[in-house]
């Protein structure tokens, strides 16, 4: 399978712009013309060339100020914090293809060439690698073939910064945090094989710029004065949970990501046990110094209170040992003693000959508890696999576990045996897809569809690991390699173990469920847990899929849904100062949506919808003379065109027994400086971005008398120039837009299809009283208050004989996007009116884009006759 991506995401290219429009000002090298003067953008030095940027500082800030009031950043910087910059993502948003892309268009708008991206983990150096591999294709169709090399540095073969350092194409160097942190990494020596030089200074000559990804994970100060030993033109700072948010520049919290449909849905289902208290439950929690001559561990069992019994927490210490005085004499504890605390391995030993480790448990049902969540998993997959196999849709699970041996163990002779987690999942799985629902869903054997992800030994042997061995580094591979392959329908896996350490290596899109079988109490991160599973899936042509009805996240729990949505919600709030409240969906509230049996067969359905089940496609006519007309004022109007300056800044060169350093002498800046600039082809570059003719455009800039401004800054008069022109262009095509049916072509009735139909009730849904007047049976699924009301309305007023919502499939093409109106209403008065209505609230200010989207639909449902399109908050308003 061949993945594919989606160049026009708006939320992607504003993050793309918030930092490439940091250096705006800054003279082009190459890109869409050429300067005379040559290699503007570049810097040539001892050991090659490199990046050089001609800004001062003051004009930098200038950019920063107007780009964070662009994008509404809340805490504006008055004054720089130095030359980092930071991008807030949420996981799976694309943080990872933003960066990739920023580095392309830097290249094409400012010739800059040398990148190095930093990052903290073998884990994610493989997932960034993997990325660049399989955007490749994609970035040199949108970049004309950019000549680019990309590489990991590796210890063995510091040769290879030489090239990194000479070459004059895009180079990304991907390098590990802990390669060049410590004085005594490699990179950081004298080395026989560079004529004596320290390996890094090939990179420092260059002057990249330094992108961190998750740099969250390199706060220390050993690590941040590693980044600055770098010497980076700038560093720019991707991450959902910022620690220090530099410069930040663009924001996309888990809200907002959430509310645009970005990530998928997430919803709990939480698996606990109930009213276990019938055997010596011990759970450790905590194990401190107390004092300077003392140990305590603090324990969690079963009380007897006046209440009955309760799980408390209890503090054991030598004085305090025996766990039947602490229970209340509970006779399950007869005898059961605490008899070692041991602070520097986290372990208490107990007089049963049990050893628990912090987080560990005896009693409480706990395999009961995981054998469940394995069933709740299993039975999650296959209704999904169900529903979304004919949509070409793979679906997948990941269980996440703490020991190895679990899924699989060894006997004496080295021969695998199958572990508990193992033998229960072929177990469930065989007895649930024997039921007639699921009958041959699956084609393949049960050994075929679960497998282990692990580190293995130098036997091959899989076991316990950190995540940060060499062992670990050969399974970040192979789960990077088999990202494709997984995803396709006739690869039988299906339900796949790895270990908990090697969760940052996930993040497959069509991971469905996620299950953490660990029988120690977990500390991980509600967000890391469902971050492995927060992009939105693909379909067997690699199509992103953006229905909201299929992107859902399942996260079997073994805890209760309001005690994860509660740190989920913590955990956000610290992270990004948001509230994230009643975005996380409780799995017992989802509700299936259905149509109302025999609807396509109603007459009072059919009325309507045979007068608007015509597809259409339209055509503009403007004229030319008003098209220059009102160009020209708007290119009169636009933003002034500012001088590039060049900044100077004198260093003297110190070479001392540490290295090559510099002494700061004097820095400058100068926004004339008497190079000439070649002009560019301003009429081809603006035709390639507007489709207008070279006549028109010269027009439109003689009436605008602001040509002669070209010889400022080339680049930002042309990009202001189209911009303005473009605005006018679409209110102009808009105003004279004609729709016309295309034959026969018509939205199939195939398409109201309720088979996985679900939802999540909310104020918004509609809960239907009267099917008959509606196309569906129990719900109606809206996104706001208004909508809300007027389905209300429709259902109770006398004078509406009919209506529905228009499924999210029914779009109407215009030359701004796609438009979907809301709903189809049949009233009957003094005679029948068939409506089509658009619900906004009442003196809500509409953006110009739904503006113009209305427009279209107005023209769009004059093709169709005694059909009224109208925009209403109310229903009272479809005949005033």
């Amino acid at each position: 399978m061949k993945l594919h991506f989606d160049s026009n995401q708006e939320y992607q290219l504003d993050a793309i712009k918030a930092i490439t429009d940091i250096f705006e000002g800054q003279p082009l090298s190459g890109g869409d013309f050429e300067f005379s003067v040559s290699s503007a953008g570049a810097l040539i030095s001892e050991n090659g060339l490199g990046n050089r940027l001609t800004l001062s500082e003051e004009q930098i800030l200038e950019n920063i100020k107007s780009i964070q009031q662009r994008n509404e950043i809340k805490d504006k910087v008055s004054d720089m914090q130095g030359m980092n910059f930071s991008v807030e993502m949420e996981t799976g948003t694309g943080k990872t293809y933003v960066y990739l892309r920023t580095i392309y268009e830097l290249n094409k708008l400012y010739g800059f060439k040398k990148f190095v991206i930093v990052v903290p983990s073998i884990a994610i150096r493989e997932g960034v690698l993997k990325n660049l591999q399989i955007t490749n294709e994609h970035f040199q169709s949108l970049y004309d073939k950019a000549a680019i090399n990309f590489d990991i540095y590796d210890s063995k073969k510091v040769s290879h910064l030489r090239g990194f350092a000479s070459a004059n194409t895009i180079q990304i160097l991907i390098l590990n945090i802990d390669a060049f942190a410590k004085d005594e990494n490699i990179i950081n020596k004298p080395n026989d094989k560079l004529t004596g030089k320290k390996p890094i200074e090939f990179i420092q000559s260059t002057r990249p710029i330094v992108i961190v990804d998750e740099p969250q994970n390199m706060e220390t100060e050993i690590r941040k004065k590693a980044i600055e030993n770098l010497n980076p033109l700038c560093t720019l700072r991707y991450s959902a949970t910022h620690t220090n948010l530099y410069n930040l520049m663009y924001s996309l919290n888990p809200v907002k990501a959430y509310d645009l449909g970005l990530v998928k849905q997430i919803e709990v289902d939480s698996v606990v046990s109930e009213n276990a208290m019938n055997d010596a439950f011990v759970q450790v929690e905590k194990i401190q110094p107390s004092g300077k001559n003392k140990i305590i561990a603090k324990l969690k069992i079963d009380v007897n209170t006046a209440k009955g019994v309760v799980r408390k927490s209890v503090t054991v210490d030598r004085d305090k040992y025996d766990l039947y005085k602490l229970s209340g004499e509970r006779d399950i504890y007869q005898d059961l003693k605490v008899t070692e605390i041991d602070l520097s391995n986290q372990v208490v030993s107990l007089s049963n000959g049990q050893m628990l480790t912090v987080g560990e448990t005896q009693g409480g049902l706990n395999d009961e508890v995981l054998r469940y969540m394995v069933q709740k998993t299993v039975e999650e997959h296959l209704k999904k696999e169900k529903f979304y196999k004919p949509k070409g849709i793979k679906v997948l699970t990941l269980f996440f576990i703490d020991k190895v041996k679990n899924y699989r163990d060894y006997d004496s002779s080295g021969n695998p045996l199958k572990g508990k987690f193992a033998e229960w999942f072929e177990e469930i799985y065989q007895n649930e897809i024997r039921k007639t629902a699921f009958a041959g869903l699956i084609p393949y054997s049960v050994d075929e569809i679960h497998n282990g992800y692990f580190s293995q030994d130098n036997k091959g042997r899989i076991k316990d690991t950190g995540g940060e061995t060499q062992a670990d580094d050969d399974t970040y591979k192979l789960i990077m390699q088999d990202k494709e392959k997984l995803l396709d329908i006739n690869t039988p896996l299906r339900f796949i173990f790895s270990h908990s350490a090697l969760r940052e290596g996930w993040d497959n899109p069509n991971v469905f469920q996620i299950c953490t079988l660990n029988e120690t109490k977990s500390e991980i991160k509600k967000r890391q847990e469902i971050g492995r599973g927060l992009r939105l899936c693909v379909n067997q042509e690699g199509q992103r899929i953006h229905d909201q009805n299929t992107n859902k996240l399942t996260v079997i729990a073994n805890e209760r849904y309001e005690d994860f949505a509660k740190a989920l919600q913590k955990e956000i709030e610290d992270d990004c100062g948001v509230k994230f409240e009643n975005r996380i969906k409780n799995k017992a509230e989802r509700k299936k949506v259905n149509y109302r049996k025999g609807f396509e067969a109603d007459p009072k359905f059919l009325q309507i919808w045979e007068k608007i089940k015509y597809k259409t496609k339209y055509s503009v006519s403007y004229q030319t003379p008003d098209l220059i007309a009102l160009a020209g004022k708007a290119l009169k109007d636009m933003p002034e065109t500012i001088k590039p300056t060049v900044s100077s800044t004198k260093q003297k060169v110190l070479i001392t027994d540490e290295g090559v350093s510099g002494q700061l002498l004097s820095d400058s800046a100068l926004n004339d400086y008497g190079s000439s600039i070649e002009i560019p082809d301003l009429l081809t570059y603006i035709q390639s971005k507007t489709e207008l003719t070279r006549d028109t455009i010269l027009q439109i800039l003689k009436k605008s008398g602001r040509i002669s401004e070209v010889l400022i800054n080339p680049q930002m008069f042309m990009d202001n120039t189209t911009n303005a022109i473009k605005s006018v262009l679409y209110d102009l095509m808009i105003d004279g837009i004609k729709y016309e049916s295309i034959g026969s072509k018509m939205y199939e009735m195939t398409l109201f299809d309720d088979a996985d139909f679900e939802i999540y009730l909310d104020n918004f849904t509609h809960s239907v009283t009267d099917p008959n007047k509606t196309i569906y049976e129990n719900f109606i699924p809206l996104d706001s208050g208004v909508e809300n009301q007027f389905a209300k309305d429709c259902e109770t007023s006398e004078n509406i004989e009919f209506y529905f919502k228009l499924p999210n499939w029914f779009k109407i093409p215009t030359p701004i996007g796609n438009y979907n109106p809301d709903w189809a209403v049949v009233f009957k008065g003094e005679r029948k009116i068939y409506f089509v209505a658009e619900t906004k609230s009442e003196g809500q200010e509409l953006l110009k884009s739904e503006k113009q989207k209305i427009k279209c639909g107005k023209e769009h449902f004059k093709e169709f006759t005694e059909v009224v399109y109208k925009q209403v908050s109310s229903v009272k308003d479809l005949t005033t």
